[in-house]
């Protein structure tokens, strides 16, 4: 098991905007950022981040989630790896 102080550390030194920037191209839209779905195939950015919230949202397909939730999805991490 994880201890909890290494899931906080985790949530507190990984910036969501610059962990998920290394897989997909975001570009700044007001506060938050948006770029094309790593998901899916679209045309239309749908995919947000928002660095405050420190939480995505991928309006294309409905996923979301934090940074960890990101590397699960994206790279079939398992939470441990993530």
């Amino acid at each position: 098991m994880i201890a909890a102080h290494s899931i906080d550390q985790v949530f507190e030194t990984a910036r969501v905007e610059e962990v998920i920037g290394a897989f997909v191209q975001l570009k700044k839209a007001g506060s938050n950022y948006k770029g094309l779905s790593p998901f899916s195939d679209e045309r239309t950015p749908s995919f947000m981040v928002s660095p405050v919230k420190q939480i995505w949202k991928d309006f294309s397909t409905g996923k979301g989630g934090n940074v960890v939730a990101f590397l699960m999805e994206h790279e079939h991490f398992t939470y441990p790896e993530a």
